[in-house]
């Protein structure tokens, strides 16, 4: 099965829909997957449920799509970056799932793994817990939280294959091995193609049976979301 795509349009193509969930790999600005961003907020669908740590920035990453009001809820662990996130929030005019960052990449990892749910000692006694099941196990009190499972994954990686074997470039690697993993379709985007056989087994961070279409962008912008100067 040929799983390369020319662009990232076509990749997207037959896949994303009206009122899907989608999980967004990277971590502010780092590892994003900027063509699979790019080209869903071409794509105009609406009504998205975005599963990301955060939403990028007001006019880069998953902030376009916010700007274009494409999505009505986020799940998230950060907002702070990005002022449209924030006032969409306050304004009552976009949905908000706030969690726990180590929750959020648990929740991810679980989903992938088919467990629908786990326990956690973390945001009990906080809002986080409210409406939620709450146990004892050795004396301590742990939240249930439920997994993610997303429609539609999208993945920043360094490397691939043509099987879609996965390695990631250092901190790139943050929260897209659980995305890759929570998808029922995962779209990648890649800087590196190489042949079946190239990678070492020992490198592979992400499987090739997690992964079903990949694009090659050669030279994405990895824009910096905080650059700190010396003045002398």
């Amino acid at each position: 099965m040929n799983k390369v795509y020319p662009d990232a349009a076509s990749a997207l193509a037959g896949i994303v829909s009206d009122g899907q969930t989608i999980a967004v790999g990277g971590f502010g600005l780092c590892g994003i997957p900027e063509a699979l961003i790019l080209a869903l907020r071409n794509s105009a669908v609406k009504q998205l449920t975005v599963i990301s740590n955060n939403a990028g920035v007001d006019d880069f990453g998953l902030g376009q799509l916010l700007t274009t009001r494409q999505i009505k809820k986020m799940i998230s662990s950060y907002v702070g970056e990005n002022k449209e996130f924030a006032r969409q929030y306050l304004a009552g005019e976009l949905e908000l799932e706030f969690t726990p960052q180590g929750t959020l990449a648990e929740k991810l990892r679980a989903g992938g793994s088919g467990i629908p749910a786990f326990f956690t000692k973390t945001g009990v006694g906080t809002i986080v817990a409210d409406g939620k099941e709450v146990r004892e196990f050795d004396g301590e009190q742990y939240v249930m939280e439920r997994s993610l499972v997303a429609d539609v994954s999208l993945v920043k990686a360094y490397m691939a294959d043509r099987a879609g074997n996965l390695v990631y470039r250092k901190t790139a690697r943050n929260f897209n091995p659980n995305v890759a993993q929570a998808g029922k379709i995962t779209i990648v985007e890649v800087e590196k193609l190489v042949e079946v056989g190239e990678i070492d087994p020992d490198q592979v961070h992400t499987p090739s049976i997690f992964v079903h279409r990949i694009v090659v962008n050669a030279t994405p912008e990895k824009r910096i979301e905080q650059r700190t100067v010396r003045t002398n």
